[in-house]
């Protein structure tokens, strides 16, 4: 049993090495340099087949110990209980009846010492599997960029969101925790950026992007993230004058949002209007009116009306993601700078699946691409939104009684982080 003891010990000690110390790929001088993805993140994969392996012959054992022991324990029971004849003699009805037998010695009970360490061995394979389930956890090493143009290092996995993340953030920069802060990524080949959602698993999107990815995560204020909330009037009464809009109050506010967002379905913007739209493999953009629904953005085609069973479907929102894109107008011929498009996460390149779109000023793209969010998160992003103010107010009256009241808020800025060093995630095999 001591023996079973030390390999269960040795095992637990690899286990805790395997999952709080993640130590860099070393590369040889004479191999190629590395594509510039790992500035990011790269992908390595510990084998845990041996440890893993171990285990389950160690939990063998055990559980065959136990079995033993507790049937040494139900064979010392069966010998303390009284013994009964199994057979039954007939018996004159007028004679007495016949006495019990007198009971038997018990013998001694059984030691204490079999169950306590029974007790000891289910606590020690109960804390392997906790062990072997942290393990499996995907896990990676993010860089991420600041204000500054600096690099702050983080580890997530994948019980993390987005969330959570910016908590992290808001620990190790010490900046103000207002709801404008964003995780944001970037591509710089297809020239598009978007906003995480607070709901969001990070790791889940990052995984799509690929060894050889030139994506980057930035740690921004976005103020635009959340205004849709700050002045729901602007999207669901986007058709009034822009003077009926700003003299809204506050009362109007929320009792438009109390009517968008806590009933039993969410209500999407009646947007519509008209926007350009480059087909797959043209370089044209054609002038279309679209309208906003639910499920999707529909069009009009030409000589048809705007009744639903005229209107074609350009793009579902199922399995798409809206982005906003720069420098279309040069590399595309955009009639404007104004321009987002609709692609699935995987498509990091560009393809004839991304539908490109083309707006006429900043606010008309405000107005589709913040409609679309509403549109595909619905509650889900009021409730992102909901949490991130009682997180902002809760951190920061914390913050009052380690701050003097003159302290102004820092922005991550003023922090310097890390700037050089490669990820290493762990994967699950």
């Amino acid at each position: 049993m001591d023996e079973i003891d030390t390999m269960f010990m040795n095992l637990l000690g690899e286990i805790d090495v395997l999952t709080q110390s993640v130590e860099p790929v070393t590369s040889d001088s004479s191999q190629p340099e590395q594509d510039s993805a790992s500035d990011h993140f790269s992908f390595d994969l510990s084998n845990l087949r041996e440890s893993l392996n171990e285990l389950d012959d160690l939990v063998m054992d055990l559980t065959a110990a136990q079995e033993h022991i507790t049937q040494q324990n139900h064979v010392t029971d069966q010998q303390n209980l009284p013994t009964t004849t199994s057979t039954t003699t007939q018996q004159d009805p007028i004679a007495p009846p016949t006495q019990p037998p007198p009971p038997l010695c018990h013998g001694p009970p059984p030691p204490e010492s079999y169950r306590s360490e029974v007790q000891s061995k289910a606590v020690k394979i109960r804390l392997a599997l906790e062990k072997l389930k942290e393990a499996n956890i995907r896990k990676l090493i993010i860089k991420v960029l600041m204000c500054n143009g600096s690099f702050k290092m983080l580890m997530v996995d994948e019980r993390q969101t987005v969330g959570s993340v910016l908590d992290v953030l808001f620990e190790k920069t010490h900046c103000d925790r207002t709801v404008d802060w964003s995780l944001c990524e970037s591509n710089p080949e297809l020239q598009i950026e978007r906003n995480f959602e607070d709901h969001e698993p990070l790791i889940e999107w990052l995984c799509l992007w690929g060894r050889s990815s030139k994506n980057k995560i930035s740690f921004i204020s976005r103020p635009e993230k959340y205004s849709l909330f700050k002045d729901p009037q602007v999207l669901y009464l986007w058709n009034n004058c822009r003077e009926a809009q700003r003299n809204t109050n506050e009362k109007d506010k929320k009792r438009l949002l109390q009517e968008s967002f806590k009933g039993s379905s969410v209500i999407v913007p009646d947007l519509e209007g008209p926007l350009y739209h480059k087909e797959s493999g043209k370089r044209k953009w054609n002038q279309r009116y679209f309208l906003l629904r639910a499920s999707g953005i529909y069009y009009i085609p030409k000589g048809k009306t705007k009744s639903s069973i005229d209107l074609s479907c350009l793009v579902s929102f199922e399995n798409v993601n809206v982005y906003t894109a720069s420098g279309y107008k040069q590399k595309y011929r955009a009639p404007t700078e104004f321009c987002f498009i609709l692609k699935h996460p995987c498509l990091q390149q560009e393809s004839e699946h991304i539908k490109f779109l083309c707006c006429e000023d900043e606010h008309t793209l405000f107005l589709w691409v913040n409609s679309i969010r509403i549109a595909k998160y619905g509650t889900t992003l009021y409730k992102n939104y909901q949490a991130a103010v009682h997180r902002s107010v809760t951190k920061t009256s914390a913050l009052h009684h380690y701050h003097s009241p003159d302290a102004k808020p820092t922005t991550p800025a003023a922090v310097h982080g890390d700037t050089e060093g490669s990820a290493h995630p762990i994967r699950k095999l």
